[in-house]
């Protein structure tokens, strides 16, 4: 059976949960990521109001459409980060209170826990999210970096993650890091090194999204195959990069999305630079058969053009793996 073909409602909280699951179903998804922003999912109702989760199920059941899982980057990504003026436009008022940096922290780790504890009400075992990071800005090593900075940031996670993570067990749900620039993870180094900072917990995985590996140079195949057991959910999304030089390298230059003088952006499914195909082999090798949900991005493009045809190159690319050897029929 092909694996669900969902799409992260991130993007679209500017539209209802209503309106958008009309356009989903439309398109042909199979289901919605549901982000815990805009009216899509609220964490604070799924534990106040008896009949929130089942009304969020049966708005989705309307247009033939499920839930798989539910995405909290905003809020987790507060949970580590040094905390400024722009975490204000991202954070929910209850999460901001006064701005007061070790508060917003605190009250960020507060609102995952209630995530974790929404998400078994709604009857979904992962929640995608990020982890936010206090060394991010130490990530070019110049002044030259004492190892203790790096250390302390790996022990910063783990002191505020395991105690939400003891909440996630509690209530049987997984947490998917979605490995990012900005995060305590960004690569496959950095991702094993968050794991044995919190002691590699059952319930602590990622979710795999390619576009984020590949304008880096990281190897966005190896990292599936390395973290088989780990990957909770897939995002997928394209990314093109430069071949050739351009004025504005990995980091960006301080330029907006979509400038000529980048050297990636990210693409439409299909139309940017990763190779797709080997990342459904890879999935296949490593038995994931989670969601492969949409996370579309293309200031190129029109988005309802773009999410219709997203919906169309993921059912394309995807396949089944083999229980058997092609050539079996000549040794049986």
């Amino acid at each position: 059976m092909s694996r669900p073909v969902t799409l992260f409602t991130g993007q679209w909280a500017d539209l209802s949960l209503d309106v958008l699951a009309a356009k989903a179903a439309s398109w042909g998804y199979d289901g919605l990521e549901l982000a815990c922003w805009g009216d899509h999912f609220d964490v604070q109702k799924a534990l106040s109001d008896p009949a929130y989760c089942q009304g969020r199920h049966d708005l989705l059941a309307r247009h033939g459409l499920k839930v798989h899982a539910i995405s909290t980057h905003l809020v987790s990504q507060a949970v580590c980060d040094l905390i400024d003026e722009r975490h204000k436009s991202i954070l929910p008022e209850h999460v901001w209170g006064d701005g007061d940096p070790e508060g917003v922290r605190t009250r960020a780790a507060s609102e995952i826990m209630d995530t974790a504890r929404a998400a078994a009400k709604l009857g979904v075992d992962v929640v995608n999210g990020f982890t936010g990071s206090s060394i991010w800005h130490l990530l070019y090593g110049f002044p030259p970096l004492p190892t203790k900075m790096i250390d302390d940031g790996f022990d910063d996670f783990a002191d505020r993650w395991n105690p939400i993570l003891d909440v996630f067990d509690e209530v049987g749900v997984r947490f998917a890091l979605e490995v990012h620039p900005a995060e305590i993870a960004f690569d496959i180094a950095s991702a094993e090194r968050a794991l044995d900072a919190i002691g590699r917990r059952k319930s602590f995985g990622f979710n795999y999204d390619p576009s984020h590996f590949g304008y880096q140079g990281v190897d966005y195949v190896a990292f599936i195959l390395k973290f088989g057991d780990r990957i909770f959910h897939a995002h997928m999304k394209d990314v093109w990069w430069s071949p050739t030089a351009t004025e504005a390298g990995v980091f960006g230059g301080h330029t907006e999305f979509g400038d000529l003088r980048r050297q990636w952006d990210f693409r439409s499914l299909g139309r940017g630079s990763i190779d797709f195909e080997e990342i459904i082999r890879a999935l296949n090798r490593v038995g994931y058969t989670g969601p492969l949900s949409v996370e579309w991005e293309d200031i190129g493009m029109d988005r309802e053009h773009g999410a219709e045809e997203a919906c169309e190159f993921v059912r394309a690319v995807d396949f089944q793996g083999s229980g058997r050897a092609f050539d079996a029929a000549f040794t049986e």
